[in-house]
């Protein structure tokens, strides 16, 4: 991430934790709800893609997009076109939100179809989307979403000119509303089904990342940039 926030970003929270609200302590399993920073922190910092939810014209709309976080406010890119950066822009109350984030790390197999689950790691974040317009902020903000899909690229590609920027647009939302919520551990097989001559266990999922794949029009002796070949 960035070293230097804008000056419209949000004054940390000193405490540890995020303060539950109605809306984020969960229903069911609240064991596996936490409200912790830095944990909150570093499931968002993991993650390429958020969903973010919105309603428009009375119906609900999910949309899968790219993100960053800059301290404690997320940004979201999108261009100027697009459904939920037109409706944050067009009202001074902003547009209310909610973005999520979820990592799958394992499939849950138990004796019986009832207990199956997963092993993942999720962040919701409710709040208000407020469009970006100071053109600093602005320029942290796309740095910030780069540096979420690959860090160090920010630095190693031609920055946006006038025309691209014109047709990007950038929301941001404060992280205040926020819980996240972890299940890890094998499955919770009922003592009735230990018997069965079924397999149980955990099938552990892993992020990885393959050999860069030059394009085919690139010069042969630009080698491939050591945060790429560390990934």
């Amino acid at each position: 991430m960035p070293e230097t926030e804008p000056q419209q970003t949000a004054t940390p929270d000193a405490a540890a934790a995020y303060t539950p609200t109605g809306r984020t302590v969960p229903t069911r399993s609240r064991d596996r709800a936490t409200y912790d920073r830095e944990q909150v922190h570093s499931i968002l910092d993991e993650a390429y893609v958020c969903h973010l939810g919105f309603v428009r014209d009375g119906a609900p709309v999910v949309l899968p997009t790219l993100f960053g976080r800059v301290g404690e406010r997320l940004y979201v890119h999108g261009s100027t076109g697009s459904r939920p950066l037109r409706a944050a822009g067009g009202s001074d109350e902003g547009l209310a939100v909610c973005l999520t984030v979820t990592h799958v790390d394992g499939l849950v197999l138990a004796r019986s179809a009832f207990h199956h689950s997963l092993n993942y790691r999720s962040v919701i974040v409710h709040g208000t989307a407020h469009p970006v317009t100071d053109p600093e902020e602005r320029r942290i903000a796309l740095d910030a979403i780069m540096e979420q899909v690959v860090p160090g690229r920010s630095k190693d590609s031609r920055p946006a000119d006038e025309k691209e920027l014109a047709a990007t647009a950038v929301i941001r939302l404060d992280l205040r509303e926020v819980s996240a919520k972890v299940r890890t551990g094998g499955p919770s097989d009922d003592e009735r089904d230990l018997a069965l001559p079924h397999w149980s266990g955990v099938v552990p999922l892993t992020r990885g990342h393959a050999e860069p794949v030059p394009a085919d029009d690139l010069d042969p002796s630009i080698a491939v940039p050591e945060y790429l070949s560390t990934l």
